[in-house]
């Protein structure tokens, strides 16, 4: 292989690497701005204060949960208009970001 088609391929590699690393911090980002929406209310620690905690919560239901809210089958002015705002794939990723938290201080 000659050397300016290696140093290509490395190049080329890095920079690959450099925007899989730049979508996997833009994601966590994400999460964590959706999540601070739902933190506002629902607490981190895992405490349920007459606000259940979502910290740790199964991902399926966690989706479910805020299926029903969205349809209005569970009852919560704040939590339908919370889950209206919030598509599908945006449920899903809280889903998955919540559910792989531990309860901080719950241990």
């Amino acid at each position: 292989m000659p050397a300016s088609l290696f140093t290509a391929l490395v190049i080329a590699t890095g920079f690959f690497t450099l925007s899989a690393d730049g979508a996997l911090a833009a994601d966590h980002e994400r999460d964590t701005q959706l999540a601070a929406m739902c933190t506002s209310c629902h607490r981190l620690d895992g405490r349920d204060r007459g606000i259940p905690s979502i910290i740790g919560m199964d991902q399926q239901a966690f989706i479910e949960a805020m299926a029903a809210f969205k349809s209005g089958a569970r009852s919560s002015s704040i939590m339908h208009a919370v889950a209206l705002q919030l598509s599908d794939t945006e449920i899903a990723v809280l889903a998955a970001y919540l559910g792989a938290r531990a309860m901080e201080g719950k241990r």
